[in-house]
């Protein structure tokens, strides 16, 4: 299936206890694990439930023959502003629009709950959904030219922080 174009693909609004999420949970948490560590597995438990559940959040998933392929979400990061979170595209179904699918679809969610913006980051080891949002119309809110940022442990490795986009909705 990899690298098959995106066709017949079902939008479903579900929480993130339903277990249709869970492969968009386990999934997105080893990948978090693998490029950043141990302490990554905190992302994925940080906001309560609620977070992804109207009117101020919501979480869906791309449907493929009833079984989940993509999926992403928002919640309420101020009153006119939506923060994107938890994008993820099943490893199986990489290369084939699904992400870029899900961002617009929570775009237009977005504008339809009356967020005029959106705000999300993404990790400094994501070069693919860095890519996607830049390719998707997002401005960086940082400077891609600069070099990256000494940790203040004193740690001799750089390690960057978040990368931060936004694009106003219309």
């Amino acid at each position: 299936m990899n690298g098959a174009p995106a066709l017949d693909v079902e939008v479903r609004r579900v929480g993130i206890d339903d277990p249709l999420a869970e492969p968009l949970v386990r999934e997105l948490t080893e990948e978090y694990v693998r490029r950043y560590g141990p302490e990554a597995h905190e992302e994925m438990t940080r906001y309560p439930a609620d977070s992804w559940t109207a009117p101020h959040g919501l979480l869906l998933l791309l449907l493929e023959g009833g079984e989940p392929v993509a999926g992403g979400a928002y919640k309420r990061y101020d009153e006119r502003t939506a923060e994107v979170k938890r994008m993820w595209t099943s490893s199986a179904h990489r290369r084939r629009g699904l992400a870029t699918r899900v961002l617009a679809e929570l775009e237009r969610a977005a504008a339809g709950a009356g967020y005029r913006r959106i705000f999300l980051t993404t990790g400094p080891r994501q070069p693919e959904a860095r890519a996607l949002y830049l390719a998707a119309g997002y401005t960086p809110l940082f400077d891609p030219a600069d070099p990256p940022v000494l940790p203040a442990d004193g740690a001799e490795e750089p390690r960057p922080g978040p990368l931060p986009f936004e694009k106003h909705l219309h």
